[in-house]
């Protein structure tokens, strides 16, 4: 390798991995703000929040390797234009394309590794990632007792003390169970407690208090009257059963059939199936409905083809006697609506099955389409850097982030219109690659030719040689 190849390398990892960094910490801030409210107040563990972010990071990497390609890329050659380096190396005989060889052999790596991901990693993290999220979904909200209000989390009590210390020592503790059949609720009434739980129950040892019950008499048919029973206490245990409230994994094989978390081999095996079975419903559907035609025909012996009923005095009628007229066309109308009912629910069924098919395609089309944007991506961010020739953070920032956006916004409107069939699933999902390709070449094109296209002054000086002729004109007129 040459000394000019290494220089391009280093000056490209360096920032290739701080904004791979950067990108993937905003994007997991993102991730956690969208599911902040089932995160907290749910006790959950430390590692457990950490597995949930790094499963998430795994799922981010499809946007933030591009993004970080396309910064980088930008902040290399901007540093490099806005150093004179590369003036220097193409003075030295080295064309633009020759400089860019060894980093589209480290980017052309970088995508073949983004693909791999893709088809073995992707689906495997996307499997943990909705496993686990499913779980933390299902997890009910962890007991937590709050001072001066009624705590509700445990089913059929309600749970109140004036003050809460951290060593698990309560004050002026109040209980209401409601979990009697009469529908009366029994009242403990205690001055200090001490709060301990294991993996199952929750223990509340309360000190110098009084149970009430409240029960019907003993002969209620004759003493309707309601008994009021008190019982003072110096110590007892009051124990919840807290064992929903722990989070059970859920098997993984359950979600294993979703499109997402499949590589390609199991995404066109699904794709196969359901093509046959759609295959077999349309046939199914087929026959079934010539079936019930043929054995609800009533009109034996009648050859000719049917004529179209508009009314109730229709020809196909007049063969039927005046006092069954009403039942035959009240019969007809009842078939028609069965008929009807019947088609519109397999309608319904048949745009699920395709619907289905077309995220199978989609999903497939995505392992390919990963590998291509970094390609695509990079073609647009190195020529960039050599023409606006700024480094750094600013500028190449802003330039980045439009670009991406603009690929961002083209690639999710043809995904979304792939998935409501108004595009094939390829053509969707390749879309934004095939509209932003020419502008990728048009921009190494200028890049090679060293094109003033985003310098400031060349723009004024074209406006400025434009407004001169215009005047040279109009006074040319003028005499």
């Amino acid at each position: 390798m040459k000394k000019i190849h290494l220089l391009l390398v280093k000056a490209f990892i360096r920032p290739f991995f701080v904004t791979f960094f950067i990108v993937m910490f905003i994007l997991l801030m993102l991730f956690l703000f969208k599911y902040v409210d089932e995160l907290i107040g749910k006790g959950f563990e430390w590692y457990v929040i950490l597995e949930l972010m790094y499963y998430a990071s795994a799922a981010n990497v499809s946007m933030a390797l591009p993004l970080s390609i396309l910064l980088s890329s930008i902040m290399t050659f901007g540093t490099l234009g806005e150093n004179y380096e590369l003036v220097a190396i193409k003075s030295a005989g080295i064309s633009l394309q020759k400089a860019m060889m060894p980093l589209l052999v480290l980017i052309i790596f970088l995508a073949i590794s983004s693909f791999i991901f893709s088809d073995y990693m992707l689906p495997k993290a996307n499997l943990k990632l909705g496993s686990l999220l499913w779980d933390i979904r299902n997890k009910k909200l962890s007991f937590l007792i709050k001072e001066g209000v009624f705590n509700n989390g445990i089913p059929g009590y309600s749970i109140r003390v004036d003050k809460k210390y951290d060593d698990g020592t309560l004050h002026n503790v109040m209980i209401y169970d409601h979990t009697s059949n009469n529908g009366i609720a029994k009242i403990i009434i205690a001055k200090s407690g001490f709060m301990s739980k294991d993996d199952n129950y929750l223990v509340l040892k309360l000190h110098d208090g009084v149970r009430y019950e409240e029960s019907s008499g003993k002969n209620a048919s004759y003493n309707p009257r309601q008994e009021l029973t008190r019982m003072r206490f110096k110590e007892t245990d009051q124990k919840f059963d807290i064992s929903s409230f722990k989070m059970n994994r859920t098997d993984e094989e359950g979600f294993r059939g979703n499109t997402q978390m499949l590589n390609l081999k199991g995404l066109k095996k699904k794709n196969d199936s359901l093509s046959r079975e759609l295959d077999s419903v349309n046939k199914f559907a087929a026959l079934n409905l010539n079936s019930y035609y043929k054995q609800n025909n009533y009109t034996k012996g009648y050859t000719k083809e049917l004529p179209k009923v508009k009314g109730i005095d229709a020809p196909v009628l007049k063969t039927v006697p005046k006092n069954q007229k009403l039942a035959v066309v009240q019969s007809a109308l009842d078939q028609a609506n069965s008929v009807m009912q019947t088609v519109s629910g397999r309608m319904t069924d048949h745009a699920d099955r395709v619907k289905s098919i077309i995220k199978v395609q989609i999903e497939y089309q995505k392992k390919f389409t990963l590998a291509a944007s970094c390609l695509l991506l990079f073609f647009i961010g190195a020529p960039l850097g050599a023409i606006i020739r700024k480094g750094g953070l600013g500028l190449p920032v802003v330039v980045a982030i439009v670009f991406f956006l603009l690929y961002h916004i083209i690639a999710t409107v043809a995904e979304k219109s792939a998935t409501t069939g108004s595009l094939t699933p390829f053509f969707g999902m390749w879309l934004a690659i095939i509209i932003l390709s020419p502008l990728a070449a048009f921009l190494t094109y200028k890049a090679t030719v060293d094109s003033a296209l985003f310098d400031v002054n060349y723009f004024k000086q074209l406006i400025v040689n434009f407004l001169n002729r215009f005047n040279r004109k109009k006074q040319a007129e003028k005499v």
